[in-house]
């Protein structure tokens, strides 16, 4: 229940700095392009937010990293409710960046995977579940609080406190250590395995298509399709409500098929989706495209990051940070290679690119199978159902 309660603040604190952009933009006087070029800061602190974060995790526990973790980025989100110019916007982004894409999103997954290491089942994806849930409370919460007319260093201000009072509430019921460690003593660096580039490259890959779906649905049915503005936002609407709904269920199905039928179903699916998207001259067929992209995706990185997690179990933290790290690169890179294409064909024909991702991380999800004498993953008991409890 910690854990869920981690995922869920780390998906609230982004998504108020998300719900308050208009206000903030408008306030520092920045155009959309001086804030598309800011918002590349968030991407950086975030890398290496994680980079730095990994090994820490591994030293001293994630029971250490995730409260202060959680603490420093409902600090952080103050940060761009109080920034009065482009340059101090810029900083405070890093800062978040770092703190909640970094200092939180590795600790909290390290924690995920050792949780799911006890537990006896698949629970990544309910994990993952809440941190867009807890998107979706911002979305809430914010709405009210500018409909009320607070302004947002305000109502930042007082998720800052009331995220720290939850991280601190929550830091009791995390789990110690599995390793022990001597005080001081730093794990001998290793050179990272090649099986976690492989999982990064597939991270970088799937991640890359959440990035279009995240930027280019809407303008996809304004652009190609003509939809009116509020037609239109149904189509990222389509995709994250799948996505959320798939990942509550995709636990169950990594139980019973296994990570690697999970990641080559889902990302079979996620391609046809995403074809039948680009192809379509009907709006309802286009948002039904969409949706079936997001259902296909969802159970995906989940898998992703706990094999990385589980693949040692003393550098989960390190693990987890390079596969997060270079998957976001993947969510950053994907919005702009198809504004980029955009030069070179129409905008429905770019999303074969996300197409093209879909279909080579399906024929890689093998890589997924657990190897011969590699510490068991959560797995399905004897009977064929999920080992241990319900959770989600």
């Amino acid at each position: 229940m910690a854990t869920f309660v981690y995922f869920g603040l780390s998906g609230f604190l982004l998504g108020m700095w998300v719900v308050h952009i208009p206000g903030i933009e408008n306030r520092t006087g920045i155009d959309h392009a001086a804030l598309g070029r800011l918002l590349l800061l968030l991407g950086a602190g975030s890398f290496a937010g994680m980079q730095a974060v990994g090994p820490l995790t591994d030293r001293f526990g994630a029971r250490r990293v995730v409260p202060a973790g959680a603490v420093l980025s409902s600090a952080a989100v103050v940060g761009p409710g109080l920034a009065p110019n482009a340059w101090t916007l810029g900083a405070a982004l890093a800062v978040l960046g770092a703190c909640n894409g970094g200092g939180l999103n590795v600790g909290m997954n390290a924690h995920a995977v050792q949780v799911e290491r006890g537990y006896g089942r698949p629970v990544m994806s309910a994990f993952h579940a809440t941190y867009s849930i807890g998107g979706v409370l911002a979305s809430l919460v914010g709405a009210a609080t500018l409909s009320a007319g607070l302004r947002p260093a305000v109502t930042l201000a007082a998720v800052a406190v009331l995220g720290a009072a939850v991280a601190v509430a929550a830091a009791p019921a995390l789990l110690p250590p599995e390793h022990a460690r001597e005080a001081g003593v730093a794990r001998a660096r290793r050179r990272v395995p090649w099986r976690i580039w492989a999982l990064a490259a597939l991270a970088l890959m799937i991640m890359l298509c959440e990035g279009v779906a995240n930027d280019w649905s809407a303008l996809h049915l304004r652009r190609v399709l003509d939809a009116s503005a509020g037609t239109a936002a149904l189509a990222y609407g389509a995709f994250a409500t799948t996505m959320t709904i798939g990942r509550l269920l995709a636990d169950r199905a990594a139980a019973r098929l296994g990570a690697a039928a999970v990641l080559r179903y889902g990302a079979s699916v996620a391609a046809l989706g995403m074809t039948a998207a680009a192809l379509s001259p009907w709006i309802p067929l286009a948002l039904a495209g969409w949706a079936v992209f997001g259902a296909g995706l969802s159970g995906c990185v989940p898998q992703l990051f706990s094999a990385a997690g589980h693949a040692d179990r003393d550098a989960a933290g390190v693990n987890v940070s390079r596969v997060a790290g270079i998957g976001y690169l993947g969510m950053l890179a994907g919005p702009a290679a198809i504004g980029a294409l955009t030069g070179a064909m129409p905008l429905n024909l770019t999303f074969f690119l996300p197409v093209a991702c879909c279909v080579a991380a399906a024929a890689a999800a093998g890589i997924l199978r657990p190897r011969p004498g590699a510490v068991p993953e959560p797995a399905a008991d004897a009977a064929g159902g999920p080992a241990g409890g319900r959770c989600g």
